[in-house]
C-alpha cells in the first residue's frame, strides 16, 4: 500500500532540449519522447496508473471545489496576487473547497486567501526544474510528474473555474476546461476569466476570428464570463451549484 500511495519518485532533469535528455536508474527517458521498447513503456504505464490512483484516492472526498488558474510569477505587491486573495476567501466563505495548482504566484494568492477566511485549500502540485514548490497555505497537497494526470485532476473535481492571468501554462488548463465543456465530456460549468484588461483581447480575438471562421461557434462561449468583481464570480458560481443542488456549508442566498 505504501508503495501505491507515494508511487516512484522522479528526478526532474535541467535540460533546455531533447537531445539532452537525463534517463532514470532504469534506462527510461523521463520525458514523453516517443516510442520506447514495451518493456519501459509498460513502466511508463504503471507510473502514470499510480499517478492517477494518488490523485484520485487524494481528492475523492474533498468536497465542492472550484480549481483557480494563474501564473506562477506574480509577486505579493502585484495587483493580480491580490485579486486572487479576493476570490479565495469569497470562494472560502461560501463553502467551497479552493484547488489550484499549488505553486506559487496566484495559485498562492488564492490558497491564501482561502485559508485565510477559514477554508480548505488543497494545491495539485507539479515536479519542475523551477518555480513550482508548493506553497504554504495548503491543507493538503498531491505532486505529479505528468502535467495530463495533474490536469485531470484539477478538472475532474472542480464545479466551476476561475482563470487568472497567465501564461503558457493557464491558457492550457483554460482551453482544456473550455474543450470539454464545448465537446460534452464535462458539465456546462462557468470559466470566470477575471481581469478584464487582461482577457478581453483574448475574448475579442475568439469572437472576431473563431467565430467568424466558424472554426467555433458563439453558443461555445456563453460559459465563458469576464469580470473583475469577485462578487459577481460568486453570483455566477452560485447559480451553477443551485441548479446541481449542491449542498455547502455556508450557501448564501445571493442569487436572484
Amino acid at each position: 500500500m505504501r508503495f501505491l500511495w507515494k508511487g516512484l519518485v522522479y528526478p526532474v532533469p535541467r535540460v533546455k532540449r531533447l537531445s539532452q535528455l537525463d534517463e532514470d536508474s532504469s534506462g527510461e527517458a523521463l520525458y514523453l519522447a516517443g516510442r520506447n521498447s514495451r518493456y519501459k513503456e509498460l513502466i511508463r504505464l504503471l507510473r502514470i496508473s499510480i499517478e492517477f490512483f494518488r490523485g484520485m484516492f487524494s481528492l475523492n472526498k474533498v468536497g465542492p471545489s472550484i480549481t483557480v488558474f494563474g501564473s506562477a510569477r506574480f509577486k505579493q505587491d502585484h495587483p493580480f496576487y491580490q485579486l486572487g486573495i479576493q476570490i479565495g476567501k469569497a470562494l472560502a466563505k461560501e463553502g467551497f473547497t479552493v484547488i489550484t495548482g499549488g505553486g506559487p504566484g496566484i495559485m498562492e494568492a488564492a490558497n491564501r486567501g482561502a485559508k485565510e477566511a477559514g477554508g480548505y485549500s488543497i494545491g495539485c502540485n507539479i515536479r519542475l526544474p523551477h518555480e513550482q514548490g508548493p506553497n504554504p497555505y495548503l491543507d493538503r497537497v498531491v505532486t505529479f510528474y505528468y502535467f495530463f494526470v495533474r490536469k485531470v485532476m484539477l478538472v475532474k473535481y472542480s464545479y466551476a473555474f476561475v482563470i487568472l492571468p497567465g501564461g503558457f501554462g493557464t491558457l492550457d488548463e483554460m482551453m482544456e476546461a473550455i474543450t470539454l465543456i464545448q465537446t460534452g465530456k464535462l458539465h456546462d460549468f462557468p470559466v470566470i476569466l477575471m481581469g478584464v484588461d487582461y482577457w478581453k483581447g483574448f475574448m475579442s480575438w475568439m469572437q472576431d476570428v473563431l467565430v467568424k471562421n466558424g472554426t467555433i461557434e458563439a453558443r461555445d462561449l456563453k460559459f465563458l464570463h469576464l469580470t473583475d468583481d469577485s462578487e459577481e464570480a460568486i453570483r455566477i458560481i452560485l447559480k451553477t451549484t443551485r441548479g446541481l443542488g449542491l449542498q455547502l456549508a455556508t450557501l448564501k442566498s445571493v442569487v436572484d
